[in-house]
């Protein structure tokens, strides 16, 4: 009786893999790093007002940033919205309907 334990097979490589292995124009791509940014797509629907619409789309820009890049791209957007709707308040409001009576002295 031996003591030895049989070794695995270790398949030999194929004339392709070993082609790929040596040519650079043949190699496999690398896969995706899972910690690379990576743009979320998620569908902007316009709103119909410019500034805003301007302020939705530059949310776009934190996609290809790393996280720490996030905080600047938020604090901009957010700070253009609030100006947005301050000035949508500052705007005079529809002038009021005409007065149907006269006026009495």
């Amino acid at each position: 009786m031996s003591d030895t334990v049989p070794q695995p097979e270790v398949p030999e490589e194929t004339e392709v893999e070993a082609e790929e292995a040596t040519d650079p124009g043949l190699a496999v791509e690398p896969e995706c790093d899972p910690a690379a940014p990576a743009p979320l797509n998620v569908p902007r629907t316009p709103t119909g007002h410019a500034d805003v619409d301007a302020q939705l789309e530059r949310l776009g820009d934190a996609d290809h940033l790393a996280t720490d890049g996030h905080l600047e791209v938020y604090e901009d957007v957010h700070r253009g919205l609030r100006d947005a709707l301050t000035a949508l308040d500052a705007r005079p409001g529809p002038p009021g309907p005409p007065s149907t009576y006269g006026t009495r002295s």
